[in-house]
């Protein structure tokens, strides 16, 4: 059993693991902090960002200006924005049979996968992963053509030339497999190789191995996945947890006799604790709203920003904000909001319950009703005519690099009042700003990760107890930041396996069953004889019929009777004569009753010798050897064919046949 790592970010993963003649990928997540790299893309046309001087190195010799620009002290790429994909030569990826996805931030990088690859085989999600990671893939190509760039830029790329380059590019890695976002056409034909799956459903591939999703409670329609055999169990846990939010509870029991675990996807912020940062969100945006300036929220269209919403419903009044209008805008705002409601099924029971009231499951239809709460595309259109301030905007993209985000960085950055709130764990936040700087608004960083943290997830692995852990390199060690904090690291015993970008891991055990099914007519005509009390043994002749990965004892076909003929048959088309088995043998030959039984016979000098596997009997007027083993006993006798036929008759009265 082998896995392969393609990814060497620990919470956007993207594993191949090789079981039993199948081939299965683990998530195939998007690694987007490389877009940090890069210059904003402005809606509205930025005077600021298009005279910004362009980077010639220090001794006048590399002129890239127009590539690289300088802002406020960093060098930023000038193009379009490049994405970082999981490795794509480590295995031939066209061999793929499935991909698994857990949740919808996981399968951002399925159509580089399906599309360029020659992948021919079938992508298993639940529904609202599916519905939910269109829409954010659909957003995110949104974002890209609104602004299209007509230059790429590569000449940056070449190694001599990297080399040079200040800090972070100097040390960005990979960078040739930085690749262009996707097309609409390209997700769309990804999107159709997905097959639905239910929380618990089993579906069987090729005959060799099951797989079933299973809850994990960190977003809507997450899931981990168990891939199982007769004799033979994995299981896949990628970001799940365990806190009550609005998806249903983590099945946490159905992980339990794992051979081998796959953990990903851990809280990013452990030392941060959701529900206080919910509360330093609220009330950061109530002093900013107060002092009559605009917070602004970079967040996904998706996951969090319910819950934010939720936690804003509850807040408005008892704060006097009930006049503050909420925005929401993203090409996918309205669906976004609306599959919220419409995914009863796979959300926690409360929220369940309401649906039967009948009540929304989530609080933002009753702020969209009551005008609180308005949804818009872009900025462009109704938006820009029914705009007042002070205003609270949520928006994409939180890398701050393109989507309408950017327009209102430009347009309140310049503003004291004004506070940018970071919720999404993703990216730096200082990075994220780099390009914006120098910047007079307040920023406030209250990331709201609610994935299993070290303590969660040490608690989780003592109650199921998988024989072996693997899980990325990250794990194993504290963060850089804090190398001192032991607790923010997996200590296992045994110690889990870690793996980084571009390892192979062979997977610690060995498959050592296989069922086989034995046909009722043979089964029938089975002679059980007991060996022991209570354990009865039958020897078996039959066909091994092997197909779709699963193995049938059948009869041995009887020969055909042959006609008569009078024309004399060539002996090759004679059919072969099926023998009776030997008759097997078991037990053990006892030394001293074995001695007295040759004594009877007339046979006394025997000298006796211990080996490391049982006695050798050495007869020494006949010259000739008994060797008894546990497993074997041998009779060395030369020209003495009666001796010999004697004293193997005396063996066997002491083994059963069966």
């Amino acid at each position: 059993m082998k896995l392969y790592c393609l990814s060497g970010h620990p919470t956007l993963p993207c594993n191949v693991l090789k079981f039993k003649s199948t081939t299965i990928m683990l998530d195939c997540g998007l690694d987007t902090t490389s877009v940090l790299n890069f210059l904003p893309l402005p809606l509205v046309h930025s005077t600021r960002l298009s005279k910004l001087p362009g980077w010639i190195s220090k001794d006048g010799t590399v002129n890239l200006e127009k590539e690289l620009k300088e802002c406020a002290g960093r060098v930023f790429v000038d193009s379009q924005p490049e994405l970082c994909l999981p490795e794509r030569d480590l295995l031939d990826l066209s061999t793929i049979d499935v991909i698994l996805i857990s949740n919808y931030h996981c399968m951002m990088a399925l159509p580089y996968i399906t599309e360029h690859t020659g992948f021919t085989g079938t992508v298993y999600a639940t529904e609202p992963t599916l519905q939910i990671g269109r829409l954010l893939m659909e957003e995110l190509v949104n974002f890209m053509e609104r602004v299209p760039k007509a230059q790429s830029a590569t000449c940056w790329k070449n190694k001599d030339i990297q080399r040079i380059l200040p800090g972070p590019l100097k040390d960005a890695v990979d960078v040739w497999t930085w690749k262009r976002c996707y097309s609409m056409q390209e997700v769309n034909s990804a999107l159709s190789k997905v097959q639905l799956v239910g929380y618990s459903q089993k579906v069987e591939l090729f005959g060799a191995v099951q797989i079933s999703p299973l809850s994990s409670g960190y977003s809507l329609g997450s899931s981990n996945w168990i891939i199982q055999s007769h004799h033979e169990k994995v299981s896949y846990v990628s970001g799940s947890s365990l806190l009550t939010t609005h998806p249903q509870p983590m099945d946490q029991s159905s992980l339990k006799n794992s051979d081998v675990l796959i953990l990903t996807g851990l809280t990013q912020m452990p030392t941060a604790n959701p529900d206080g940062m919910l509360g330093e969100f609220c009330s950061n945006l109530a002093m900013t709203i107060r002092a009559g300036g605009n917070v602004l929220v970079p967040c996904y269209s998706s996951g969090v920003i319910y819950d934010l919403l939720e936690c804003l419903y509850q807040f408005i009044e008892s704060a006097n904000l009930g006049t503050t209008p909420f925005y929401f805008i993203s090409p996918v705002a309205n669906s976004s909001l609306e599959f919220s409601q419409i995914f009863a099924e796979w959300l926690c029971h409360n929220k369940q319950t309401k649906v039967y009231l009948p009540e929304p499951p989530f609080p933002h239809a009753e702020l969209i009703q009551t005008n609180k709460l308005k949804h818009y595309p872009s900025i462009h259109g109704d938006f820009s005519s029914e705009f007042r301030q002070p205003c609270v905007v949520f928006t994409g993209h939180p890398s701050l690099r393109f989507g309408d985000v950017v327009h209102f960085m430009e347009l309140w950055g310049k503003s004291s009042l004004n506070t940018i709130i970071f919720t999404e764990p993703d990216f730096s936040y200082l990075d994220a700003l780099a390009p914006y700087q120098p910047l007079a608004m307040k920023c406030v960083y209250c990331p709201i990760d609610t994935r299993l943290n070290f303590h969660q997830v040490s608690k989780l692995l003592k109650e199921v107890q998988p024989v072996h852990v693997v899980c990325p390199e990250q794990y194993t060690q504290p963060p850089v930041s804090q190398s001192h904090r032991s607790d923010l690291m997996l200590e296992l015993q045994p110690p889990p396996m870690p793996y980084r970008r571009c390892s192979v891991l062979n997977l610690p055990f060995r498959r050592r069953y296989e069922r086989v099914y034995i046909l009722p007519e043979l089964a029938n005509s089975l002679v059980p004889s007991e060996v022991k009390p209570g354990i009865s043994v039958a020897t078996v002749s039959a066909v091994l019929h092997s197909k779709d990965n699963k193995h049938t004892l059948q009869s041995v076909p009887k020969p055909p009777p042959v006609p008569p003929t009078k024309k004399r048959k060539r002996v090759i088309e004679e059919a072969p004569v099926a023998l009776a088995p030997k008759p097997l043998l078991s037990g053990a030959v006892p030394l001293e009753a074995f001695l007295a039984t040759l004594q009877k016979h007339g046979i006394t000098e025997v000298k006796v010798e211990e080996t490391a596997d049982g006695h050798i009997l050495h007869l020494q007027a006949e010259d000739t050897l008994i060797q008894l083993e546990e497993d074997g006993t041998h009779i060395v006798c030369d020209n003495n064919e009666p001796l010999r036929t004697t004293l193997r008759d005396l063996v066997l009265r002491f083994l059963q046949k069966l």
